[in-house]
């Protein structure tokens, strides 16, 4: 693995806060990886879960803009 100061950037490039990246920097330099890996998999929970979030609005707007789709078309049809 890589050092740990960039484990800590790319912890940070990927959305961590600085306390859990600071964290995992300081699990990692102290040898306890799988602890860092630990804290790692909890943080991709995570975003995974605030993805899923984002993907079931995503969702529903695409679910209202056929809706209204469907509106217009029938709307123009009828005259």
């Amino acid at each position: 693995m890589e050092d740990g100061k960039a484990v800590k950037r790319d912890l940070l490039d990927a959305g961590c806060g600085e306390q859990t990246a600071a964290l995992v920097e300081q699990l990692y330099l102290a040898g306890r990886l799988p602890d860092a890996l630990h804290a790692m998999r909890a943080v991709r929970c995570d975003l995974m879960e605030a993805l899923h979030q984002c993907q079931r609005r995503v969702d529903c707007l695409d679910y209202l803009i056929r809706k209204a789709e469907k509106e217009i078309k029938s709307t123009t049809e009828r005259r």
